[in-house]
């Protein structure tokens, strides 16, 4: 749960426009922002967190998942400052600049650190978590700066945007008291811990349960394995890691060219179209950030239990439908040249029954979204990378998604200006499209673990429509486990055996006689380091 404030960052980040933009005091201050220039306010969080994601890889391989999320928090506070403090456009942006670099690492990293110490049966469980605590930083924040609009002037945005200093500072107060990943331990040859700190994850501290024995073992395999692999950028190409690359960064690509961020972002323009105006506008916009949580929160419980894929395929198509009715709708309405209410991104006006179908259908958008790609892009980005290319795997992934999501931030606005209705059928067709490529691209990892997933993507692997949830190979070492009553002591001598043995360095007679007859000690961290 404290991991996942970090997702909460990014929730208030975006909110604390989304209620801010369409209030007189934002208006009167900035001087009207539209067009391009309310889409560079709103994209400079996403700018900022293309930066991040690039970095996040680096920094959490070095520092750690845990003390790079820390790490992150220290650009926020800066960058809150400075939006608190704006004396005009420039300041502002270059406070969001900033807020997006941490954004930018712990959208990555999160998803990350969890993946890395959940189970496989609970982990899409426990990342789905990551995306509620990005939709109640939504919620808080939007219904926040709701309550800032009654504040005249200036102070009203200042005091939204100061608040955003609160979750920062209870991030960093529990984030030392979390565990490290045991993966990321192993990578820096600290088995000892890795091995105490995985058993009290997943077994209360007994290092010989065999679900402990199973995964350090599958761990330990896969990772010499993945240490053969051509340093650099080319181990994200080389030896069918492209597809792992692509699935990664499209996925998060998706849930941004999917069209959600005109509702995340943009909702109260979207509702002036629909006629609604003021207050009124400002809390239907809030009952859709409710919903985001009502249907996040259902899908928690069931995200384990179906697959990856199927949500992915049927959100897009179920989204498609939403954009093409709001669009077709939106086609029959009236145009109002000096802007709906004054404002210049709202060219376009519709009443009676066709505003209620605006509303109803956009709020249908934002239902599809929070049970299928809201959650699963995260989940599934996660799951794909090995370890050894996890952590800027992900960072790539996050890349993806804050390039697309900064090039939206930017030109929707003035899509509204210029294309009106027609953005609708846009974002229908590129969701038409995600779900080809889900189909066509991206094998199921439901039920995984995240060592098996690596031949799911494997040139020998089963097709992508072909793969099916569950069925995984961490069940049978369990039982073997278990049925041969091994410890991690036993499996640690005999892996350091076979790396002696491979070097030459046992003499014929022992090497005849088997690790137990040799007493070879597992290596310690001190040893390691």
């Amino acid at each position: 749960m404290i991991a996942t404030v970090g997702g909460m960052l990014f929730g208030f980040d975006i909110s604390s426009m989304s209620a801010i933009v369409g209030t007189n005091q934002y208006i009167a201050y900035f001087d009207n922002p539209h067009g391009v220039r309310q889409g560079a306010i709103g994209s400079a969080l996403a700018a900022g967190s293309v930066v991040g994601s690039l970095i996040a890889g680096p920094i959490s391989d070095y520092l750690g998942r845990r003390d790079s999320i820390f790490f992150s928090c220290s650009f926020w506070l800066i960058g809150t400052a400075v939006q608190t403090s704006t004396q005009g456009f420039g300041s502002l942006i270059a406070g969001r600049v900033l807020n997006g670099l941490t954004v930018g690492i712990t959208s990555s990293q999160v998803p990350v650190y969890l993946a890395e110490i959940a189970r496989k049966e609970r982990r899409g469980r426990i990342i789905v978590i990551q995306q509620l605590a990005i939709e109640w930083g939504i919620f808080f924040m939007f219904f926040i700066g709701y309550g800032c609009s009654f504040i005249a002037g200036p102070a009203s945005f200042r005091t939204a945007w100061g608040i955003q200093f609160v979750p920062c500072f209870f991030l960093m107060l529990g984030l030392p008291f979390l565990p490290r990943s045991p993966r990321w331990l192993a990578k820096k040859d600290r088995a000892e811990e890795a091995i105490q700190t995985l058993a009290r994850i997943q077994a209360h501290g007994n290092v010989n349960d065999p679900l402990v024995v199973a995964e350090w073992e599958e761990i330990t395999t896969v990772l010499a394995a993945e240490r053969t692999a051509a340093p650099g950028w080319r181990k994200f190409i080389n030896n069918g890691m492209w597809r792992r690359t692509f699935s990664g960064f499209s996925v998060q690509a998706w849930q941004q060219l999917s069209g959600a961020n005109v509702m995340t972002y943009y909702v109260v323009y979207v509702f002036q179209m629909a006629g609604l105006t003021g207050n009124i506008n400002l809390i239907a916009s809030g009952v859709q950030y409710a919903l985001f949580i009502i249907f996040t929160s259902f899908i928690f419980f069931y995200i384990d239990k179906t697959g990856r894929r199927t949500l992915l395929i049927w959100g897009a198509l179920g989204m498609a439908a939403c954009h093409f009715i709001v669009g077709g709708i939106l086609s029959s309405g009236e145009y109002v040249p000096g802007g709906v209410g004054g404002n210049l991104n709202v060219l376009i006006k519709v009443t009676g029954s066709r505003s209620h179908a605006v509303i109803a259908f956009s709020y249908m958008l934002i239902i599809v979204y929070a049970l299928t790609l809201a959650p699963v892009a995260w989940v599934y980005a996660a799951e794909v990378w090995s370890l050894e290319t996890r952590a800027t795997g992900m960072g790539i992934a996050a890349t993806g998604n804050w390039l697309f999501n900064f090039a939206l931030g930017l030109f929707v606005p003035p899509g509204f200006a210029n294309i009106t209705w027609k953005l609708f059928i846009v974002f229908g067709v590129l969701c038409v499209a995600a779900a080809v490529q889900v189909f066509v691209t991206y094998p199921e990892t439901c039920g995984k673990t995240i060592e098996e997933v690596e031949e799911m993507f494997s040139k020998s692997g089963p097709k992508p429509w072909q793969t099916r949830k569950g069925h995984s190979h961490l069940d049978d070492l369990i039982a073997e486990a278990a049925e041969r009553k091994l410890s991690v002591t036993e499996l640690e001598t005999k892996r350091l055996h076979d790396k002696l043995a491979a070097e030459g360095k046992i003499p014929e007679e022992l090497e005849k006689a088997g690790p137990q007859a040799q007493h070879v000690e597992p290596s310690t961290d001190k040893e390691a380091q």
